[in-house]
């Protein structure tokens, strides 16, 4: 043997030596397969003073854990009834062995009892595959800790090892404790389950108390990583201090408790989170008595939810309400009246010889303190047992199918711990109702209980108000709480006020739950699913007023038929459609005479069509513009007045020519008749016109937009092009020229025979047209919205009435009312006294 094995065998055999086996049936049952068990029945935070000594510590030394006891019992009682009652393992007797873990300072001594065999050593091996130690399967210990420590001893030898309420999520970890598995959710759960409930009761500033040890760091971490997305905030964190092991507190201890209370009392935060054992809340809640706190709403970890002593201080209902996260409370037929049994009943005298026990294991004054607790622990449902009375199931479950059970009988046969781990992975059955299996994590999703502490008699002191179940992650079946303020109203724990709808918060300090509230401005609107700190803005054929909570449709603006501008303008349209067509029948009816062919002949015809046309077309000017009107509005209008404007200067071109430039210049006069001239010229301007248009095209789209009215946001105006005016200015510039060099012949002509001077109207026509165009694009540029759409009409409509009726009424007029004057025999005369004034 080497020097290692026999120093680790030294050891066991001090442990041994020092070991004074305390012997009580409690402890010990013999059986075919023991089972091994570890529950704090005594607790003392600073155990480990020990370790300054070779000796085993003396947990009934510390003080007594009720809970602890109770769940000992839960063992006892579920090994018994499978014994007794059940066909699960017929004709084999299961046994345990059971020690006080005291907390955190007798974790290692059990775990070497029970992986030694009869003879307390436990030999060095290359393969520990066969190896049968004492116990096949430990329950416990309680806390994460004590559980850790055990584990890395037991999965060593994959011993099976399941924990009834250690939470922490490193067990998880299968890679380092492949053996260790749980009948109660894991720390986040519980997390999850608080987290719910503050939201429920928009409560979203709190005051988070920790223990200044492992528990409390790891779940304030996994509380503060779960609040991050910012929907609840700490007001501030405070570490309680470690009492000492008789509970005195010292002057120091006394002063940081002092310190921690009047930061509560000063805080606004009504909600309160102890993350923390209850062994460091005694002193803590002492405190909170003495300097008379109240008002506020403690939230209890699962370490002190349900725990009868903190209980026992019932001066603690005026402190505030008390809610708590438990394991799921499942009530055992019998398990009652068994405690209650033991409880008044001394134990007999055990026939275990001195060497068959190890120490802890017996508690002198237990049955005396948890008779002081029966009615509290009858009323409360006996909370938690179930999760030790489901772990013994399961592994009653696991070796009925090792040994290949029948209904009556079970094979005896010798159970390798590594064997019966696999078969209790595998395990799937019900028991009083709920499912037993584990999944792939080692945990068994037991529901957890949002418990209310009260203090009525004859009443459970810890009173269920909601279920979290773990499966879906939600918290469910909320019931009402009887709160511990006047009217008995939910308590408010808010940094800040909520805002009304409308408002954005403005964050104050560090801390988003603290807030100001700002109101929306007209034009953008509060989706507080979204991002409830800024306001978005509305989109572009929306708005809203200020504070709004969304948007609206804006009215559209264009021009419509009913606005009496509208009628006005229609009115002057419709009258000279009428006269410009009447012109026209009157100009055919007298196309022969001498008074048509002055004014142009053919060409009045060229000249009286596109108006009549571009009459017809003002209707695209009303209603909602589309591509199609908005490409009409900028190519057609331009181009009947490029013709019409053209065919004017044409024709006062013509008229000088033939009085004043024929003679001095025969040959291109012979020309320009026998070459038509004028259409040529009237063509060339055309073709001229659809080049400027189609440049004009590509630089502004014809596609109608939408734009707010900055004098009403409410309306969305409806119009073509917003650099329209500028393509307007773009197409009329040829129009200008021409109408300036008809003007420049008209006036030129103006000494010409009466019945051939059109300077008058000729002047009269171009300088409105030239006049109301710059007007136009002027004002296009100053104004915009639906009066530049009826100005822009108004303008083509008296443009048109001005070339009809300025250029062709007064030869109307002539025509009809003076036709003595529209003879050749008239013209002929006027001629020759226009040629002898200038001889």
């Amino acid at each position: 043997m080497g020097s290692q094995a026999r120093v680790f065998c030294s050891l066991l055999f001090l442990l041994q030596v020092l070991a004074e086996p305390a012997e009580n049936p409690d402890f010990h049952l013999a059986g075919d397969y023991l089972l091994g068990g570890l529950f704090t029945l005594h607790a003392n935070i600073k155990g480990i003073v020990h370790l300054n000594f070779l000796q085993v510590p003396k947990c009934k030394e510390y003080e007594v854990k009720v809970l602890g006891y109770n769940l000992m019992q839960a063992m006892r009682f579920a090994v018994e009834e499978i014994n007794n009652h059940s066909g699960l393992l017929p004709g084999v007797l299961l046994g345990y062995e059971m020690v006080d873990s005291c907390y955190v300072s007798n974790n290692v001594q059990p775990v070497l009892y029970f992986l030694s065999q009869e003879d307390y050593f436990l030999p060095i091996q290359e393969d520990y595959s066969h190896y049968v130690p004492r116990v096949v399967a430990v329950i416990g210990p309680d806390n994460s800790e004590s559980t850790i420590t055990v584990a890395h001893f037991l999965s060593l030898f994959l011993l099976p090892q399941i924990t009834y309420s250690a939470i922490s999520d490193e067990l998880r970890d299968k890679l380092r404790f492949p053996a260790v598995l749980r009948t109660v959710p894991g720390a986040d759960h519980q997390i999850e389950a608080m987290v719910q409930l503050l939201l429920h009761f928009r409560w979203n500033w709190i005051i988070v108390l920790v223990s200044s040890d492992d528990y409390g760091r790891d779940n304030s971490q996994l509380l503060s990583k779960r609040l991050a997305g910012g929907d609840i905030c700490i007001a501030f964190q405070a570490a309680l201090p470690t009492p000492q092991p008789s509970q005195v507190v010292t002057p120091q201890e006394r002063r940081r408790l002092k310190v921690i209370v009047d930061k509560l009392q000063q805080s606004s935060a009504r909600v309160v989170v102890v993350l923390s054992p209850d062994l460091a809340l005694h002193n803590f809640f002492r405190e909170v008595l003495r300097q008379n706190f109240s008002g506020v709403v403690w939230i209890a970890s699962e370490s002190w939810a349900i725990n009868p002593v903190l209980h026992n201080l019932t001066e603690l209902r005026h402190t505030g309400t008390f809610l708590g996260i438990t394991p799921h409370s499942v009530r055992i037929p019998g398990f009652s009246e068994f405690r209650v049994r033991r409880a008044q009943a001394r134990p007999p005298a055990s026939n275990r010889t001195s060497l068959g026990a190890t120490c802890n294991q017996e508690c002198d004054t237990c049955l005396d303190t948890i008779k002081s607790f029966n009615t509290i622990l009858t009323l409360s449902g006996e909370r938690g047992v179930y999760n030790v009375y489901a772990a013994v199931y399961a592994i009653a479950h696991a070796l009925h199918s090792l040994l290949g059970c029948s209904q009556t009988n079970c094979p005896k046969e010798v159970v390798y711990p590594w064997r019966l781990l696999q078969e209790i992975k595998k395990v799937n059955f019900t028991l009083l109702g709920h499912h037993i299996h584990f999944n792939q994590q080692g945990d068994l999703p037991m529901p957890l209980e949002v418990v209310q502490w009260r203090w009525l008699l004859n009443q459970n002191p810890f009173q269920s108000v909601a279920f979290y179940c773990p499966t879906q992650r939600q918290l469910k079946n909320i019931r009402r709480v009887s709160w511990h303020t006047p009217n008995d109203t939910i308590p408010v724990s808010t940094c800040s006020k909520d805002c009304q709808p409308g408002q954005k918060k403005k964050a104050l300090g560090i801390h988003p739950c603290c807030f100001e509230c700002l109101d929306c401005l007209p034009g953008t609107f509060l989706n507080a699913t979204a991002d409830e700190f800024d306001c978005q803005p509305c989109p572009n054929n929306e708005w809203s007023h200020k504070k709004d909570t969304s948007c609206f449709k804006r009215r559209l603006a264009f021009l419509e038929w009913h606005k009496v501008p509208t009628i006005i303008v229609a009115i002057l349209g419709t009258l000279g459609f009428l006269s410009t067509l009447a012109i026209l029948i009157i100009f055919w009816r007298h196309f022969q005479t001498p008074m048509v062919r002055s004014a142009g002949g053919p060409m009045c015809f060229l000249m009286l069509t596109p108006l009549l046309v571009a009459y017809m077309l003002l209707p695209v000017y009303v209603g909602p513009p589309t591509v199609s009107t908005c490409l009409c509005r900028q190519t057609f209008f331009t181009f009947c007045f490029t013709i019409c404007i053209a065919c004017i200067t044409v024709r006062s071109f013509q008229i000088v020519c033939v009085f004043k430039l024929a003679r001095r210049f025969p040959r291109a006069y012979a020309y320009w008749v026998r070459y038509h001239g004028p259409y040529v010229f009237v063509a060339f301007m055309t073709a001229l016109k659809v080049g400027i248009v189609a440049g004009s095209l590509l630089v502004t789209s014809a596609s109608p937009t939408a734009h707010a009215d900055p004098n009403d946001p409410k309306t969305m105006i409806l119009s073509c092009n917003p650099n329209y005016h500028k393509g307007i200015l773009f197409n009329t510039i040829l129009d200008l020229l021409l109408s300036v060099v008809g003007f420049s012949f008209a006036y030129t002509g103006k000494g010409l025979p009466t019945n051939y001077n059109e300077a008058k109207f000729i002047t009269f026509c171009m300088t409105f047209y030239f006049t109301s165009s710059i007007s136009l694009c002027t004002f296009m540029t100053v104004y915009e919205g639906v009066l530049v759409t009826i100005m822009d009409l108004l303008v083509i409509v008296l443009n048109l009435l001005g070339i009809s009726l300025g250029y062709f009424g007064p030869k109307c007029y002539m025509i009809l009312f003076h036709p003595e004057q529209n003879t050749p025999a008239y013209f002929n005369s006027v001629i020759q006294r226009y040629t002898m004034g200038r001889d």
